[in-house]
């Protein structure tokens, strides 16, 4: 049975389903949704391109800025977890970054949370046994060291709602086609927008990533020392409730085509929305989550020196230099200031890391 077939006999059974839960039957049913099937979904046969699609100097620069952290506490048994690993990828040139300092990688314990069975079976054959796998956050505590993710949030399931005279919620129903049902909106939900002081003009269209909320309080739970990095599009919530985005964010991704009806191609094509930083950052202070700074992917790969880099390939491997220029080009001029990196920290001393030593225009 096909998974429209599946959530069309579920609303029928049991009534309309939240815009929430549809986008997560989307992506996440077993076996048949968008990350949880075999198809192929990063790179070019896929849909979407991702940094650590585009060269291995992005996992290198995270590597290097875990590296430094490693110092920063203290050096000794150090944990890293990588939250949605995709097809290994970015682990792979992380992990080769780290392999180049032997005491850290001798004392490095890497692991990587991923709920995709499809993807878990990739990243085994790409990685070896230097990784051990997990399905949840909430499967690890104690943690010393750091927890990254890359393109992870924007894939959680997330509410939809329109502001009328009061805040609505969109609901999916199916008469001879998908529709789309208001409904008042949950306390949860207004509640998010009070506590970033957001008011949304009438008619406004956008969308609340609620699951995020949880995704930081775990992440942050399980951190005893070291650090959280988030790396993602998205903006902070002034920006991203602007009123030129009163459409909302939310997007679709189908054979490298973007397009803008979450109701084609279920299970077969993304379906995305953009970070809102100023969440994670307030809610992540529920769990001992402190800021350490925001800037856009640009200034991070300049913060870690990314010039330096590439005048060592210059120097070295001058055959490879073009190449890996135009690389880091993509990576800074093409998704540089789309893509977000946001540092919070727990029980640590406050430092300024690499990555914030070029300052940007962003700010939370």
């Amino acid at each position: 049975m096909a998974l429209s077939e599946i959530i069309i006999d579920k609303i029928r059974q049991k009534g309309m389903l939240s815009f929430r839960d549809f986008m997560d039957m989307a992506l996440y049913y077993p076996v048949l949704g968008y990350y949880t099937s075999k198809k192929d979904k990063i790179g070019k046969k896929g849909d979407f391109y991702t940094s650590s699609n585009v060269s291995s100097v992005f996992g290198e620069m995270i590597g290097k800025q875990v590296e430094e952290i490693w110092h920063l506490l203290g050096e000794g048994e150090f944990t890293v977890v990588e939250m949605g690993a995709g097809h290994g990828l970015l682990s792979g040139d992380v992990l080769s970054y780290l392999e180049t300092n032997h005491e850290l990688y001798g004392c490095l314990d890497y692991r990587i949370v991923e709920k995709s069975p499809a993807l878990r079976e990739e990243q085994e054959k790409r990685l070896g046994g230097k990784a051990k796998w997990f399905e949840s956050i909430n499967e690890l505590s104690g943690i010393k060291g750091v927890i990254f993710s890359n393109e992870l949030v924007d894939a959680f399931p997330v509410h939809c709602v329109v502001m009328e005279d009061e805040l609505m919620e969109v609901f999916v129903d199916y008469d001879n086609g998908f529709v789309e049902v208001l409904k008042p909106a949950s306390y949860e939900l207004r509640d998010y927008f009070k506590r970033q002081d957001v008011v949304l003009p009438e008619g406004y269209r956008t969308e609340v990533n609620h699951d995020t909320l949880k995704w930081i309080h775990d992440a942050g739970s399980a951190l005893e020392l070291g650090y959280v990095i988030t790396i993602d599009y998205g903006y902070p919530a002034p920006e991203l409730y602007a009123g030129h985005r009163n459409n909302g964010t939310l997007m679709c991704y189908y054979r490298h085509t973007a397009n803008d009806n979450p109701y084609l191609h279920i299970g077969e094509q993304d379906i995305t929305s953009h970070v809102n930083f100023s969440a994670i950052d307030i809610w992540g202070r529920e769990s001992g989550l402190e800021l350490c700074g925001f800037t856009d992917q640009a200034h991070f790969l300049l913060g870690m020196g990314i010039e330096k880099y590439l005048a060592g390939i210059q120097n070295s491997e001058p055959g490879k230099y073009m190449k890996k220029m135009l690389q880091v080009k993509t990576l800074m001029m093409g998704m540089g200031e789309t893509f977000k990196v946001m540092v919070q920290g727990k029980g640590v001393k406050r430092c300024v890391l690499s990555c914030f030593k070029v300052p940007s225009q962003w700010k939370l």
